[in-house]
């Protein structure tokens, strides 16, 4: 399914219906916006994840948390937090930067219609200092993209994530690729079937009947 780095698909649009429904199989847009005239699709078959109750909390961590220092909010600013993740380091106008203005309307729109979510981390200012957003499918959470400012203010929205995703049944957080950041506090890879039976398990019943890719389903 796809080739080995994970590239499915070329073509189509980042409309709200293709997205959802690539989502729930797994499926993501990444691709470079100045290189790139259509939307690629990528679906690994090794998925990098944090299950909500392995995510690791590091001494340092705990230490900074315990300072009070900045506070955590969800969803209060969306358009902050995707602005950040595109900008933050030089990222806008680095080569193969992926996170251009038509991405980031579809997942505004996302977030509007209540499908995509933001984490904020905050100053005592109310400056926003980091953060990240992501996809939400049934109790899985997709992350697409993390920022900080200060030094780890993303680490401490992605904990508040998993915390939080603890409380209310969360099952899997997406970290779609591998990082020593990620790895470091909990990521490992599953395979893509032990990942799709607990993303939408239908979707892995009609998968194994017959081929069939979110793509070629929302063309039809």
């Amino acid at each position: 399914m796809g080739e080995e780095d994970g590239l499915l698909a070329v073509g189509g649009d980042l409309s709200e219906e293709r997205l959802l429904l690539a989502y729930s199989y797994g499926i993501f847009p990444w691709f470079s916006f100045r290189d790139w005239p259509y939307p690629a699709w990528h679906c690994p078959m090794r998925r990098f994840v944090i299950f909500p109750d392995e995510i690791h909390v590091s001494h340092s961590m705990r230490t900074l948390m315990n300072k009070r220092q900045y506070h955590v909010t969800y969803n209060r600013d969306f358009d902050g937090v995707i602005k950040g993740c595109s900008q933050v380091d030089g990222r806008y106008d680095a080569k193969g930067a992926w996170l251009g203005e038509e991405m980031m309307r579809a997942y505004r729109h996302l977030n509007r219609m209540g499908y995509a979510t933001s984490v904020e981390v905050w100053d005592d200012d109310e400056e926003l200092v980091g953060g990240l957003y992501g996809v939400v499918v049934g109790a899985c959470f997709i992350g697409e993209s993390m920022f900080s400012r200060v030094p780890s203010a993303s680490k401490l929205a992605l904990i508040h994530l998993a915390k939080l995703m603890q409380r209310i049944g969360g099952r899997l957080i997406d970290c779609q690729l591998e990082t020593p950041h990620l790895k470091s506090m909990g990521g490992r890879f599953i395979t893509y079937e032990e990942y799709l039976e607990i993303l939408n398990p239908e979707g892995l019943k009609q998968l194994n009947e017959k081929p069939v890719t979110a793509i070629d389903q929302a063309e039809e």
